[in-house]
C-alpha cells in the first residue's frame, strides 16, 4: 500500500516511494536541547513517529535521521547563565528529550546526529559554498549565505522576496553582513563563548546549516523526505535549501511533510498565557503518556490541534474502552467457528483503518473503524455470537492498530513512577497530583491481594467488607468489574 502524502514543496498529494526503490532515506528535525519539551515539540515528534510506524507496517524499509541540535544561541545563554559550559549543560535536556520520547513510546530513529559530533562536516559545506561564490567572510571572522546567489529562495515556504528590501531581515543576528538578507553559517567567537578552532576560523556554525551539513552527510546529496514542524519551513528549511543545492545542484528533499502548530484551550501555548505544558507537567496532574499521545496524534498533521484537558479525558476513555476490549478477546472463551457476518466486520475495519492512514496519515479517520468494530463485536460477545475464528481475527486488526497508535498496551506505570522521581529530585514534590502519589503507591502485587480478599469476602457473605475494599481500591484509583470470566481490575 503506498502512502500519499502532502508535500509541501509540489504543493499536493504526491506518493511517498524511496528513489532507489528500496530504502526511503528520511530526515526530521529534532530538538535544539536547551530546556524541556513541551507538548508542541511532541506533537511534531509524534506524528513523525506516526509516518515512521505505518511506512513500517506497509512493509517498507527505512532509513531515518534526525539532528540533536546542541549548539545554539538559547543553549549558550543558558549555560552562561549556569556558569558552566555547554558540554555539561545539554547532557540533562538530552536524557529528559529521550526519557520524555519513551515515555510517548516514540520510536527512534535508524540514526540520531548531534551537532557538536558534526563541526567539521558543517566548516568543509562552508568551504564548498565560498567556492561557489555562495558564501562570504566579513571582518570579524563570521561567514554568511549570500541570498543573492540562489535565485530560488522562497520555493518552499512559496514566499516571493524579490522585492524584499534591504533591512527587512530573514534571520536576524548582530553581526556585519553584506546584506540583510543574508543568514549566518559560522558565527566568530566571542569572549567566554563554547568555540572551535577550524579552517575558516574560531567560532561555532550557525542554526541552519548543521541540518543541511548532516542530513546530506548520512543520507547523500539528494534524499526521498524531510519533515519538521510548520514553524521550521521558513526560514529554516528555506535555508537548508538554499546552502545545500548551491553546492550540489540536487533538490535537497523530494518530499517535504511539516506538521501543524497546536492551541491550548484555543490560545497559543504560551508561559505569559498559563497555558505552557511540558510531558511532565501533564503526568505530575496524573494523566497518562498514552492519553497524552493519542491526544497529540487524533488529529491529523496538517491539521491544527485545539488541545484541552476534556480531550485528555476522552483519549483515557478511549484507551480503556480498547484495553477492556483486547482483554474480553484474550481471557474470554469463545467456541471453536467463524461467523461470516463479524469476519466481514474486522475486513471492512481493517481496510478502512489503512485507506485512512495511507491518505495523508488521517488518524482520525482510521480511529473510526476500529471504534466502530469494537461497538460490533462486543455487541455481538453479549449475545455469544463471536466464535474462536472471530477473535483471532479482532486481535489480528488490534495489532496493526496499534503498531501506529501504541495505545492499547499497559505501559503507563513507569513515565508516571518517573516523572514522581523527577519532581522529587527537582524540588517540585508540591506539583504531584496527591491521587497520583496514592495511586502510585499500591503496587499490582498489592491490588490482587486486595482483590482475592474481596473474593473471599464476597463468598462468605461479608459484603461490608467486599464494598470496604472496593471503594478503598476507587479511591486509589483502581477500578473493579465483575464479569462471568471474574473480577478484573484496571487503574484509572
Amino acid at each position: 500500500m503506498t502512502l500519499r502524502l502532502f508535500n509541501t514543496l509540489s504543493g499536493q498529494m504526491d506518493d511517498l516511494v524511496p528513489s532507489d526503490g528500496q530504502t526511503l532515506r528520511m530526515y526530521a528535525c529534532g530538538p535544539t536541547v536547551y530546556d524541556y519539551g513541551h507538548i508542541g515539540n511532541f506533537r511534531t515528534f509524534l506524528q513523525v513517529d506516526v509516518l515512521r510506524r505505518f511506512l513500517l507496517l506497509t512493509g517498507m524499509k527505512l532509513r531515518h535521521v534526525m539532528n540533536i541540535t546542541d549548539v545554539d544561541d538559547k543553549i549558550i545563554r543558558n549555560a552562561s547563565a549556569a556558569g558552566i559550559p555547554i558540554g555539561e549543560y545539554t547532557p540533562r535536556y538530552v536524557d529528559a528529550f529521550f526519557e520524555d520520547l519513551d515515555a510517548l513510546r516514540v520510536q527512534r530513529p535508524e540514526e540520531i546526529a548531534r551537532a557538536t559530533e558534526n563541526i567539521d562536516r558543517m566548516v568543509a559545506l562552508i568551504q564548498k559554498l565560498a567556492e561557489a561564490n555562495a558564501a562570504y567572510q566579513t571582518e570579524d571572522g563570521s561567514w554568511y549565505f549570500r541570498l543573492s546567489a540562489f535565485p530560488a529562495y522562497g520555493k518552499l515556504s512559496k514566499k516571493d522576496l524579490s522585492g524584499m528590501e534591504d533591512g527587512a531581515r530573514v534571520d536576524v543576528d548582530e553581526y556585519e553582513k553584506d546584506s540583510a538578507r543574508d543568514f549566518a553559517l559560522w558565527k566568530a567567537a566571542k569572549p567566554g563563548e563554547t568555540a572551535w578552532d577550524t579552517p575558516i576560523g574560531r567560532g561555532r556554525p550557525g542554526w541552519h546549516i548543521e541540518c543541511s551539513a548532516m542530513s546530506m552527510a548520512y543520507l547523500g546529496d539528494s534524499f526521498d523526505l524531510h519533515a519538521g514542524g510548520e514553524d521550521l519551513m521558513f526560514p529554516h528549511h528555506e535555508n537548508e535549501i538554499a546552502q545545500s543545492e548551491s553546492v550540489t545542484h540536487k533538490p535537497l528533499a523530494h518530499h517535504w511533510m511539516h506538521v501543524r502548530f497546536l492551541l491550548v484551550d484555543g490560545r497559543k501555548m504560551a508561559k505569559s498565557e498559563g497555558n505552557f505544558y511540558t510531558l511532565r507537567d501533564l503526568l505530575l496532574r496524573g494523566y497518562k503518556a498514552s492519553a497524552i499521545r493519542l491526544a497529540l496524534i487524533s488529529v491529523p498533521y496538517r491539521h491544527q490541534l485545539n488541545f484541552t484537558f476534556d480531550g485528555l479525558i476522552e483519549a483515557t476513555a478511549a484507551i480503556e474502552r480498547l484495553r477492556t476490549f483486547r482483554e474480553r478477546l484474550t481471557k474470554g472463551v469463545f467456541a471453536a467457528g467463524s461467523n461470516p457476518e463479524l469476519k466481514a466486520a474486522a475486513e471492512t475495519a481493517h481496510s478502512g483503518y489503512m485507506a485512512a492512514l495511507a491518505n495523508d496519515l488521517n488518524t482520525a479517520e482510521a480511529r473510526a473503524p476500529i471504534f466502530d468494530l469494537v461497538r460490533t463485536a462486543n455487541t455481538a460477545i453479549d449475545q455469544g455470537k463471536l466464535l474462536a475464528d472471530d477473535r483471532d481475527a479482532m486481535l489480528d486488526v488490534l495489532r496493526d492498530f496499534d503498531a501506529v497508535f501504541d495505545v492499547i498496551e499497559d505501559k503507563d506505570a513507569v513515565p508516571t513512577q518517573r516523572a514522581i522521581e523527577w519532581a522529587q529530585a527537582a524540588g517540585r514534590a508540591a506539583d504531584i497530583a496527591p491521587e497520583l502519589l496514592a495511586r502510585q503507591s499500591l503496587t499490582d502485587e498489592a491490588i490482587e491481594k486486595l482483590v482475592a480478599e474481596r473474593t473471599l469476602a464476597k463468598k462468605q457473605r461479608n459484603f461490608a467488607r467486599a464494598d470496604q475494599i472496593r471503594n478503598e481500591l476507587a479511591e486509589k484509583g483502581v477500578l473493579l468489574e465483575d464479569s462471568k470470566d471474574g473480577v478484573r481490575w484496571k487503574r484509572k
